[in-house]
């Protein structure tokens, strides 16, 4: 009689999910969202509060605007989330965004969404909350195609193979559309479709031995997008690597991890005459080298009952953008080069301890952020003479934070409760980039200092046999908030000789005081029956500024309402239907509060049929309701909106995953 097989157990080059983590606010998005989704952040938008800088996802949004934000506090372009992966940070060296496109989806196993300030083992950039992805591991393959209305169309596939000492994973996405155009009333013959083409490719080999994991992983990705104005498009490109080396398992657990980012950004935008039917060059953004790097390391040792885990991090970035702009007769007249380097270190650690019902937990984290070498040169193209050498002073800051969290069970329920307090430094992007949106012009602010947050949230739930609930409060305060300040409108001539057209206004970068924030947070999930799964969230912020300059007044882009809902019918053994839907109330375009996002409610819709074990056809309708996403609103007036509704078909194939 032959053996049965030996078992193959796959450990991730990772720290486990500290028992202390209980303690604080999270989401976890279902993985199955995950394998259907095109982009890994349309998945993260079923946690409420979760959304990038504008409504747009990431197939067309800008990449300077594909930050990610945790809860509606005050979103921005840069994002006040940190997404890791396996570890490493994965946002942008130099803007802070994240460029979802070389994420695959197919390559991801699961996704937690931590809430508030991670002071602990996340640190800088966590202000508002962190998302740490998780890699896929085990043999096997998955292909995808599929294709649709708007010139839309798809391949990816992953696959890795190996035993117990080694493996080798490889996947890559292609990806096209045609897209739509954003502009319905007052369009002219200047607004074309938001088109936009992207590849992206990643190699991982990890080796294993008995207890040790040595992991190296290698991606890159490439994205053209239109922007939706003749001339107008963007170009954004980079590779990552990272090595890894950890112990994942025992009573003593240890990680060590060193990684590197390389990414460059063009960017071209243009003035719009009035009637929309002509484009003038207004900027023309040809590169933006960027380079980070950093390390991070962990020990933890624990027992049945608690932990402690000491750690250090470090991240580097060194980037500029280099531009022409200033178009006048038929051709640019000056140049710009501006940029600098931002180096964060910090040393943290953490406990946790289970006493009975109840579980505690509580870190203290210290940091040194310092921006330097900063440079800001324009010139005219003509003679090469300078128009402005500026060269702003060195900065430091040591931000010590900390947090503190306590959960207690009563049978099938739970209350919960975290205070916390977490920093983000300005990117270099914030600090030396202009940029110029349609007429809309903002400037840079090298004197920015870091932002700062204190928060609080408490909440109870529930876990019962085919359901689990919980419903919270928060409240959190965010002082020197990075914000955009209107200073002006056009036609002007602003500081430093910035010319805004008529139709636009001229706003910088700023830290524009102390915002306030306060809400509730809900989620439910479960089983009708056992072919009947269903979930629901909501999140409600009510944030606005306190003092200064926008004094009362709701951060930009920041919604008060978000709710998510969906439901999984498997109808026979081979056939799964599917529908989400995606609540977000208004939201006001600027800082003034004088252009108004109106709400929406987006259903999408999916039918998958299983042929075989391992292949599968599907039908997805997204925006079934052909709902209107106002995406942006000029000062004149005129809106964009996101995609209508579309249609795509797709086939599947599965082995061994």
């Amino acid at each position: 009689m032959d053996a049965p097989p030996e078992e193959v157990v796959v450990v991730a080059p990772r720290l486990l999910e500290a028992a202390g983590e209980e303690t604080y606010s999270s989401f976890e998005i279902d993985p199955v969202l995950i394998e259907n989704a095109v982009r890994l952040d349309e998945a993260l938008r079923v946690a409420p509060g979760v959304a990038l800088f504008r409504r747009n996802d990431s197939a067309a949004a800008n990449p300077t605007i594909q930050g990610l934000s945790v809860r509606a506090i005050a979103p921005s372009g840069a994002g006040r989330a940190l997404v890791t992966l396996d570890g490493q940070p994965m946002n942008d060296p130099f803007g802070g965004w994240v460029i979802w496109g070389a994420l695959l989806a197919e390559t991801i196993e699961g996704a937690d969404v931590l809430r508030g300030a991670g002071a602990g083992p996340y640190g800088a950039g966590a202000l508002t909350g962190s998302v740490r992805l998780r890699e896929r591991r085990g043999p096997g393959a998955a292909l995808n195609a599929e294709a649709g209305e708007l010139g839309y169309a798809r391949f990816s596939g992953a696959g890795e193979v190996g035993d117990g000492a080694f493996s080798l994973m490889l996947a890559g996405s292609a990806q096209v559309s045609d897209g739509w155009v954003a502009v319905r009333d007052g369009r002219g013959l200047a607004d074309v479709a938001l088109a936009s083409d992207s590849v992206a490719g990643v190699a991982r080999a990890e080796w294993r031995g008995e207890s040790l994991v040595l992991s190296a992983r290698l991606g890159a990705y490439s994205e053209w997008r239109s922007a939706g104005l003749v001339g107008a498009e963007s170009m954004s490109e980079g590779t990552s690597f990272s090595v890894t080396l950890a112990e994942p398992r025992g009573d003593m657990a240890w990680r060590v991890q060193a990684w590197a980012i390389e990414s460059d950004l063009a960017n071209s935008s243009v003035a719009v005459a009035p009637g929309r039917n002509t484009t003038t060059p207004a900027n023309d953004q040809y590169a933006t080298p960027a380079l980070g790097w950093g390390a991070n390391a962990a020990v933890r040792w624990s027992s049945d009952a608690s932990g402690v885990e000491i750690g250090a991090d470090l991240r580097a970035a060194d980037g500029e953008t280099q531009e022409l702009f200033s178009f006048m007769g038929g051709a640019f007249t000056r140049s710009r080069i501006a940029g600098g380097r931002t180096l964060t270190g910090g040393l943290y650690a953490e406990g946790w301890r289970e006493s009975g019902d109840w579980l505690l937990t509580g870190g203290v984290r210290v940091d040194v952020t310092r921006a330097e070498d900063g440079r800001r040169i324009e010139r005219l193209l003509a003679t090469g003479a300078p128009t402005l050498n500026f060269t702003p002073e060195d900065s430091e800051t040591v931000a010590p934070t900390a947090r503190l969290g306590a959960r207690r069970e009563f049978g099938e329920l739970f209350v919960r409760g975290a205070a916390y307090a977490g920093f983000r430094p300005p990117t270099l992007n914030e600090l030396h980039r202009p940029f110029r949106v349609g007429n809309d012009v903002t400037e840079a602010n090298a004197a920015l200092e870091p932002e700062r947050l204190l928060g609080l949230d408490a909440a109870i739930g529930g876990e019962h046999r085919t359901w689990s609930w919980s419903a919270g409060v928060f409240a959190a305060r965010l002082d020197d908030a990075i914000v955009n300040v209107t200073l002006g409108a056009g036609p002007g001539t602003f500081p430093p000789g910035v010319f805004v057209p008529a139709g636009g206004a001229y706003r910088q970068r700023q830290n524009a005081g102390l915002i306030e924030a306060t809400g509730v947070e809900a989620e439910a999930q479960g089983m009708l029956n056992e072919t009947l799964n269903w979930r629901a969230a909501l999140a409600y912020t009510h944030a606005r500024f306190d003092g200064g300059p926008l004094d009362a007044l709701r951060p930009a882009q920041a919604p008060e309402w978000s709710a998510s809902a969906g439901l999984d019918w498997r109808a026979t053994d081979r056939l799964t239907l599917s529908g989400a839907l995606i609540y977000e109330s208004e939201r006001f375009e600027d800082d003034l509060n004088s252009r108004v996002l109106e709400g929406a409610l987006t259903l999408d819709l999916r039918a998958e049929q299983a042929l075989t074990d391992q292949v599968s056809v599907y039908a997805a309708l997204d925006n079934a309701l052909d709902a209107d996403l106002e995406t942006a609103e000029t000062a004149d007036g005129i809106e964009s909106f996101g995609p209508p509704r579309a249609f795509r078909l797709g086939v599947r194939l599965r082995t061994g995953r």
